[in-house]
């Protein structure tokens, strides 16, 4: 399984939210996330990887999750996420 380069994804860096704005999720360079909860701020951090469109996640507890890019969405953990226009 070959891991993307961060030339390959990018475009996958920065803030994701769901519709309502409750969650806040930014994919960070260096292979790092923040999630924001609400007003729970990192709520969760840890790392992540890239391959192809889908994303793995490890947050600093070890609990791992994962998600899929699809058409400019993220779906993760039974959310949908939209990248925040810079």
């Amino acid at each position: 399984m070959e891991i993307a380069t961060i030339e390959k994804t990018k475009e996958y860096i920065g803030m994701w939210v769901t519709a309502d704005g409750y969650i806040r999720h930014e994919l960070l360079p260096g292979n790092r996330y923040d999630e924001a909860r609400g007003s729970r701020r990192s709520a969760y951090r840890g790392s992540y990887r890239v391959t192809a469109n889908h994303i793995y996640y490890t947050d600093d507890t070890g609990f791992t999750a994962d998600g899929e890019f699809r058409d400019g969405i993220l779906y993760h953990a039974g959310m949908i996420l939209y990248k925040e226009k810079n």
